[in-house]
């Protein structure tokens, strides 16, 4: 077969959700609500079915490495729209259309009832493509391109009740924080554009030694430090890397759905894709590198404290998402790229998972998102409760579970760094184990065992779901225990979750072994073998040497630390919810400053607004005053001024007497000929 992928297969694959975005945004009212879903799904599943037949082709020696579109030339400088496919590309399509694929399933029965159905739907098909832009980009310009359409229709998705303050308020705090980081990133590109003459990763890649070599202008520091950093800064927005996550929880304030597909496998991993897809890069940085481990080590031990006093479902889910994230990055910093996209992959299965079982129990409780108002759920919503106990067993690492395979990876290659913040790194994750399995299964005790709870009076500190008033449910206060009665959701919801179950159980086992330790991500265009397997960080070579298969990897993992701390948070779990079930609040009571602590979230959210809103708001006035009113305005009506000025000069000579314009026309000859004759005797 063809070594070169066909160039219009690979247009396809964003094109059909985008045609899908179009018909459901701009038609949505003609076609109807079954029109919408319709063309939607069909495009989604479109793009889904050809990224599987290129991802075969490329697992074949097959790859695309060219531009598709010339949008502008300067001097040399060509601005293109490109697709570089190969195998880590591949992989990447198809997790992003197979989830998206199942989300929009998803939404029929969950959006059922909403008013936005058509537009939701377009939303949704836009990020598909969005998201496939920025994967399969091969310069700069259309990565940036992806970068910021995710970011705008995030910010469209997550205040799509636009009604609700708390919406607008979530989704402006994602949009204020997401540019922070993309600032960043912009000077990230800018200074690689500048350097290496190119906007082409191949370029920039070729002439990575020459840059390494390169200070940055006016200090000793490091050119390519100084670019991986602020990469790295970009990835911190989109990837809700500490400091800039606060805008992650707060996006609960979207759709149920959304909060599935910018938590799984779109959004908030474009950070981590990014720094993988920069390797080459960041392998000349051991700066840069222990940077993004430090700071992945801070997301992923303090983010999963958050988790455990959290009471709303969605909440607790998305402090997992942020923690987990915390390991991808920890995976990056280490050198262990493959590693990182290898618990990208799992996580995305089985975080999806969780946010649509999530909203499947919301489903059956009428939208009352707080787990206090829930508890022996299992017996209503068995196919939900199934399925979320899968989801929680991949999450916390239980052998043979997808998840196991890439957390223990994770901890074992952070554990052969030597790198400057490696040793933090390590115990962060290890103990993060621990904090994972608490979390998790507290949840899942909550909602699905226990005593039954939602026939109840509302907990007295229970505020009703996020959801709650777009639907219409304001209070449940009273007391028809039938009107309560949770109960089993549609098929369009409960199909997507047992389709999301099933590589949340074998994807592990069947990729741990190609993908970390054989030659999968030598497939297509491999720039140099310095992205996966590095001689100067040689953690992943070491793993490599001691690694016998999936079966041993999982039957030896009894023998090693992780596994019996993710048992340990389980068990406790366990005894404090369901045995002690009166015990947290004494916990809660004992440990009053650090339970403020944590329920405040650190504070980070009066920081971000003292910080960075404010920030925003100063130099946003500042830009007006300043730029706005003393240049811009200063020149328009200094302009203005001249020309009144100059105006009421000239008046004065347009006095309508006719020996005036003579005597001026005498005046203009005499000087005329002197002007003549001065330059003629020259």
């Amino acid at each position: 077969m063809s070594t070169i992928l066909n160039e219009n297969l690979l247009l396809a694959i964003p094109l059909a959700p985008l045609a899908g975005c179009l018909v459901a945004g701009l038609f949505g009212k003609a076609v109807g609500r079954a029109g919408a879903h319709s063309v939607t799904i069909l495009g989604v599943a479109i793009s889904f079915i050809l990224s599987a037949i290129v991802f075969f082709q490329v697992m074949d020696g097959a790859s695309f490495n060219a531009a598709v579109y010339q949008w502008m030339s300067i001097g040399k400088t060509q601005f293109e729209v490109g697709f570089l496919v190969d195998s880590l590309t591949a992989m990447m399509m198809c997790v992003v259309t197979f989830v998206s694929l199942m989300v929009h399933i998803y939404t029929i029965g969950y959006m059922a009832d909403d008013d936005g159905y058509q537009r939701f739907f377009s939303y949704i098909s836009l990020f598909t493509f969005s998201m496939l832009m920025l994967v399969m980009s091969n310069n700069f310009l259309q990565l940036f391109f992806g970068w910021e359409a995710v970011g705008l229709v995030s910010y469209l998705l997550i205040g799509f009740y636009f009604t609700r303050p708390s919406a607008i308020y979530a989704n402006m705090k994602a949009f204020i924080l997401n540019r922070i980081g993309d600032f960043g990133f912009l000077l990230g590109i800018g200074l690689l554009f500048a350097f290496a003459g190119s906007m082409n990763y191949g370029d920039v890649f070729a002439k990575r030694t020459e840059l390494a070599a390169l200070t940055f202008p006016g200090t000793d520091w490091g050119l390519l430090t100084v670019a991986c950093i602020c990469l790295f800064i970009g990835a911190m927005g989109k990837s809700a890397q500490f400091p800039l996550h606060v805008w992650l929880p707060d996006s609960m304030e979207g759709p149920t759905p959304i909060s599935a597909l910018i938590h799984a496998a779109t959004m908030v991993t474009a950070g981590i894709f990014m720094v993988t897809r920069m390797s080459p890069l960041f392998e000349l940085s051991d700066k840069a590198l222990s940077f993004v481990m430090v700071i992945g080590a801070i997301t992923a031990l303090f983010m999963g404290f958050l988790g455990i006093v959290q009471n709303d479902i969605k909440r607790v889910v998305a402090y997992s998402t942020l923690s987990q994230l915390g390991y991808m990055t920890v995976a990056l910093g280490a050198s262990a790229y493959s590693v990182a996209v290898f618990h990208l992959m799992t996580h995305a299965f089985f975080k999806a998972l969780l946010f649509l079982g999530a909203g499947s129990v919301i489903i059956g409780m009428h939208h009352d998102q707080d787990m206090r108002n829930m508890g022996g759920l299992r017996k209503y919503m068995p196919i939900t409760w199934i399925t979320s106990l899968v989801g929680s067993l991949a999450l916390i690492g239980t052998p043979f579970f997808s998840g196991f395979y890439s957390k223990d990876s994770i901890i074992d290659a952070v554990k052969l760094s030597h790198l400057p913040g490696a040793g933090f790194a390590y115990f962060a994750v290890v103990a993060s184990v621990f904090v994972t399995a608490l979390y998790s299964f507290r949840m899942y005790f909550m909602v699905f065992h226990g005593k039954e709870r939602f026939r109840e009076p509302k907990h007295p500190e229970s505020p009703m779901g996020a959801e709650a008033a777009s639907h219409g449910h304001h209070a449940h206060a009273h007391h028809d225990d039938h009107a309560h009665e949770p109960h089993e959701t549609p098929w369009v919801v409960w199909v997507p979750l047992v389709l999301l179950a099933i590589p949340s159980v074998v994807i592990g086992a069947i990729g741990v072994g190609p993908m970390l330790f054989g030659d999968f991500f030598q497939h297509g265009v491999a720039f140099d073998k310095v992205i996966y397997i590095s001689e100067n960080h040689p953690a992943l070579h070491e793993m490599a040497e001691e690694f016998q298969g999936w079966a041993s990897m999982g039957l030896h993992s009894v023998s090693g630390l992780p596994v019996w701390l993710a048992l340990a948070g389980v068990v406790v779990a366990w005894f404090l919810y369901l045995v002690r079930p009166d015990l947290p609040a004494v916990i809660r009571r004992a440990v009053g400053p650090i339970y403020t602590l944590l329920d405040n979230k650190y504070y980070m959210d009066k920081i971000n607004e003292v910080v960075f809103a404010r920030g925003a708001v100063a130099i946003g006035r500042g830009l007006w005053k300043e730029g706005d009113v003393v240049v811009i305005d200063g020149i328009v009506n200094g302009s203005a001024r001249f020309i009144g000025w100059f105006a009421g000069v000239i008046r004065f000579l347009q006095s309508g007497y006719i020996y005036h314009y003579a005597f001026a026309m005498i005046i203009g000859m005499l000087g005329l000929l002197t002007l003549f004759v001065t330059l003629g005797g020259k």
